[in-house]
């Protein structure tokens, strides 16, 4: 794995000792994603490579056979490198199969995934701002952080219990994401479990949600973003 973390980091350099042909013709993916060659060249020093991103917020190869904890990439200096520079494919190259690139200079990283492309995957405690001093007043609590794809802090966002989101035909949760991914990112299933005895039930809809002694009313305001999907569903079905 060390050396695909340096083949794979944004700063490669190939040594001439390597038949780079011979890699490509091994690495040669052709299915119902597109046909690629990881590290192809369709144009003079541009390289292409394309990932995966899985319901855990695992991040693979996309031509990665077997996909799980062993052979995820867990360099959490290269997630942060590489989630941090994710946003929608606007190139007009392999959009309709990957729709989310990180680019990194002339290096173009595509992405598809299980279902969104952040996965939130940790709930982290506020951080502390470096020199702070008791204050004589109690100030309001920060929010705390939703950490995602294995970032840590350094890839997270405040966390705002107002706003997930329970889709009803999956039953999966989600919060707000940057909006250069879309702005939707998936809860992990290990995370939404401990979350589910905090939700406040109408019938079978989430109402609120009860976060430190507080009650959130859910905005629904992710619904949106499901509309176009749950309607193509229910014309496939017949409701």
């Amino acid at each position: 794995m060390s050396s695909r973390l340096a083949l794979h980091f944004g700063f490669r350099r190939l040594k001439p000792r390597y038949d780079w042909p011979r890699l490509q013709q091994k690495s040669m993916c052709a299915d119902a994603h597109g046909t690629y060659i990881q590290g192809q060249s369709p144009e003079p020093r541009v390289r292409e490579y394309f990932y995966y991103v899985d319901h855990q917020g695992q991040l693979f190869l996309d031509d990665t056979k077997l996909k799980n904890f062993v052979t995820c990439f867990k360099d959490q200096k290269f997630l942060v490198f590489f989630f941090s520079r994710l946003r929608l494919n606007r190139l007009g190259r392999y959009d309709q199969h990957f729709p989310y690139v990180s680019p990194c200079g002339r290096e173009r990283n595509f992405l598809r995934c299980d279902d969104q492309p952040v996965v939130f995957t940790h709930l982290l405690p506020p951080p502390s701002p470096p020199g702070e001093t008791p204050m004589p007043v109690p100030a309001p609590a920060p929010a705390p952080l939703l950490s995602f794809c294995g970032g840590g802090e350094q890839l997270a966002v405040r966390f705002r219990p107002e706003a997930l989101y329970m889709q009803p035909a999956s039953g999966r949760l989600y919060h707000p994401a940057p909006e250069r991914t879309g702005g939707v990112g998936l809860v992990r299933s290990a995370l939404a479990f401990e979350l589910s005895a905090n939700f406040s039930y109408h019938g079978d809809t989430p109402t609120s949600f009860v976060w430190e002694g507080h009650t959130h009313t859910l905005t629904n305001e992710l619904a949106g973003h499901f509309r176009t999907d749950e309607a193509a569903e229910g014309e496939e079905t017949g409701t």
